[in-house]
């Protein structure tokens, strides 16, 4: 499941796009102009097909920072239901005919074992971008049939190691150091120190890429651990979070009514607004000593 940085097709080798983009740029600071290179977040499409028993499917298409594709497929596929780890046979670049060789770097096909499973719901496909996360579980009810609540003595976090978890996940973010236009989700273990991080133009996919990461390791679930995400906190990763049996989600921003009301029903905490030595704490307490 190596993601190599070449691809060889008919006629030559497609290079794979990487995560940030060289682009010139016009400054303008207190009325003095110049011209100079500037570093972009790379933002390109990512087609997520699914293989079993010699049958294809097209999933899910999300706009995506290129990088730790192998891992953010797995990641969505585990944090939809669609497929555990021991049902990934292989991750690879797809070589379809229906693919043009430059399309070869953002289009990936899952091998899975056994057959096709029966997605009613994606007749419609994931049709997802950076900006919002993918609604394949549309409310609570679909998580109930496939996700227990989570245990309450698993792990326990101070407020003093929660302080510390936005600088460790900015100092961790080496994109985003050269562009400044990336989301991160962080890894970290109770006591605060950094097991992984990924970074993508999407919250959500960062935290696909993460997971997937887990996944691909057989560190899944992710019990006694803590997440850090930059921006909010939507349904969307609470979803993928509560998925991967993160018990510990904490960010730097707001989280929405729907990801609250998931944290309280799945045992899960939920930290908000974590900056300067403040947070709140939305659901949860009961991990939080202090």
């Amino acid at each position: 499941m190596n993601e190599d940085s070449r691809h060889p097709v008919p006629g030559g080798v497609v290079r794979r796009p990487g995560p940030s983009t060289r682009t010139r740029v016009r400054e303008v600071a207190g009325g003095v102009v110049r011209d100079r290179r500037d570093d972009l977040a790379t933002e390109e499409p990512l087609e997520i097909r699914v293989q079993a028993d010699g049958a294809r499917r097209t999933v899910a298409i999300t706009m995506r920072t290129p990088g730790a594709d192998f891992e953010l497929a797995a990641g969505f596929l585990h944090g939809e239901g669609l497929a555990s780890a021991a049902e990934i046979v292989s991750i690879a670049y797809c070589t379809d005919e229906d693919v043009a060789p430059e399309a070869r770097y953002n289009t990936v096909t899952v091998r899975l074992r056994g057959p096709l499973p029966d997605l009613p719901s994606l007749d419609r496909h994931f049709v997802t971008s950076s900006a919002c996360g993918v609604c394949g579980s549309a409310s609570l009810d679909a998580l109930r049939d496939r996700c227990a609540p989570l245990p309450a003595g698993d792990v326990r976090v101070s407020p003093e190691t929660l302080y510390g978890l936005p600088e460790s996940l900015r100092r961790a973010q080496g994109v985003f150091g050269k562009t400044g236009g990336l989301h991160a989700a962080g890894l970290f273990t109770p006591e605060g120190d950094l097991v992984a991080l990924r970074e993508d133009v999407g919250r959500h996919n960062a935290l696909d890429k993460l997971v997937g990461w887990a996944l691909m390791k057989g560190m899944t679930p992710l019990t006694g651990h803590v997440l850090m995400v930059s921006g909010r906190t939507s349904y969307e990763i609470t979803q993928k979070a509560l998925s991967a049996g993160v018990p510990v989600v904490c960010a730097v921003s707001a989280p929405s009514s729907l990801a609250v009301d998931l944290a309280r029903e799945f045992g899960m905490t939920l930290v908000g607004f974590l900056r300067e030595e403040r947070f709140n704490l939305y659901a949860g307490a009961e991990r939080v000593t202090g």
